[in-house]
């Protein structure tokens, strides 16, 4: 028999995690190629000979998505294979309804066919949506480990958006690893905060690799994944922690694989509601309780610190928040909104005017974002054209709401202050409560 031709639609992520562990070395199917959605300059590379295994020595070209009906004739495509994040079901079948109008078969590949076995305790941490507040609930539950004398690992959700070769693995233990695997602004705001409270991260693009790596300082494995996805790993002992979040009601049961992630978990968190209507947090519990009756639920809070709220008081601000969030993530406000309205900003500054290059390239690509400005950072080209536009926009302050101090990369003219946030259960169950109950 002849071998299935297969493209991996793709966002430099799960699109190569299938690979390795599904195609890599697989003769029944040949991948003719990946696509790239979501992320900025990563079509027009390669996935790497290093990578690809022994059946391709050339490597696996990636072209940009909007090619994919051409590319699907011109390579005679059998099948595509969908594999990112954070989209709606309208989203998915509308991709399915272009590989099956150019004549090739769409598919979703499941965790069995995906996932690796680690060999240590593992906790795996997700969300529906990004923003949602995943990385908060991940830190939350480190603290909680550590403070039992365990050794947590954290091996982050893929970010590879340089050389794919050279980030096969990657261990995060101090900032100046940051620097040495030159990351970008996305992979520091989710790095970082993990090396500050003294943990180590892992990350990369052979999930096989960095667990094998991984295991061998860790006495629990804690996957934080990103852009939603559902986990890498599974493990004889585990425990699926999942955060939504009521201020976009609904979500936990209109996106993929949101809703996957919802009905895998064993605890759910429902974030912020110390800044959600009663009404909007009533309809995430119960769409949870619907699709997942068994699993335990966390209420919890996402309390703010403003590093200076006299800088706010009655001043024109410019609020920067964590760019995924706003972007694929659809939120149109996040804690810096809610910091400038409660330490009475008198007017959010709209910095599209002032936007420049691929900072005004990212508003006309997500409209919706309004009149926040998105902390975009993938190369050296979009930080500069970032800090040319908070630095051009006519404001009285800067409010910087990332997960890092954006003042660190960015060379900010204008008086700023930092907001800060972190988990906050109320009420019970904790998630000491359940982690204990789960022998953690």
């Amino acid at each position: 028999m002849s071998k299935r031709k297969v493209i991996i639609i793709g966002a430099a992520g799960r699109d190569f995690h299938n690979f390795n562990t599904y195609f890599r070395d697989n003769d029944a199917y040949e991948v003719v190629a990946f696509t790239a959605a979501q992320i900025p300059d990563i079509d027009g590379r390669k996935y790497p000979a290093e990578l690809a295994g022994k059946l391709y020595p050339a490597g696996i070209p990636i072209y940009a998505e909007e090619d994919l009906p051409k590319l699907i004739k011109d390579l005679k495509v059998d099948d595509c294979v969908f594999a990112y994040s954070d989209v709606t079901y309208q989203h998915v079948m509308a991709m399915s309804a272009i590989v099956n109008t150019a004549g090739a078969s769409f598919t979703l590949i499941g965790p069995k066919d995906t996932q690796v076995k680690s060999t240590k305790p593992l906790i795996s941490i997700g969300a529906v949506r990004t923003g949602c507040g995943k990385s908060q609930t991940s830190r939350r539950v480190i603290e909680l480990l550590m403070a039992q004398g365990l050794k947590v690992v954290a091996i982050r959700h893929p970010m590879p958006y340089g050389d794919l070769a050279a980030q096969k693995v990657q261990r995060f233990a101090t900032l100046d690893d940051l620097v040495k695997h030159k990351c970008t602004i996305e992979e520091m705001e989710e790095y970082e905060p993990h090396i500050a409270m003294g943990s180590i991260i892992y990350a990369g693009v052979d999930y096989e690799a960095i667990v094998r790596e991984a295991e061998k300082e860790a006495d629990v494995i804690l996957w934080d994944g990103g852009n939603n996805d559902t986990p890498f790993y599974t493990s004889d002992k585990e425990i699926n922690i999942v955060v939504v979040e009521p201020h976009r009601p609904g979500h936990e049961i209109a996106y993929y694989p949101g809703e996957t992630n919802v009905r895998l978990a064993d605890i759910i968190v429902i974030n912020k509601i110390d800044s959600a209507d009663l009404i909007d947090i009533q309809e995430v519990r119960d769409n949870c309780r619907e699709i997942n009756p068994t699993a335990k639920i966390v209420e919890a809070a996402s309390p703010l610190t403003v590093e200076d709220p006299d800088m706010i008081l009655g001043k024109r601000v410019l609020v920067v928040e964590d760019g995924p969030t706003l972007t694929h993530g659809e939120m149109t406000y996040g804690a810096g909104v809610v910091a400038a309205e409660k330490c009475g900003a008198a007017d959010l500054v709209d910095p599209r005017p002032w936007a420049v290059g691929e900072i005004k390239d990212t508003f006309e690509k997500y409209p919706d974002i309004g009149i926040l400005l998105p902390a975009m950072g993938y190369g050296d080209k979009q930080i500069a054209d970032l800090e040319k536009t908070i630095n051009d926009t006519e404001c009285d302050a800067v409010v910087i709401a990332t997960p890092i101090d954006l003042r660190r990369i960015v060379n900010i003219k204008t008086p700023s202050t930092r907001v800060s946030y972190d988990l906050q259960e109320i009420g019970k169950p904790t998630l000491a409560d359940l982690l204990n109950e789960r022998g953690f």
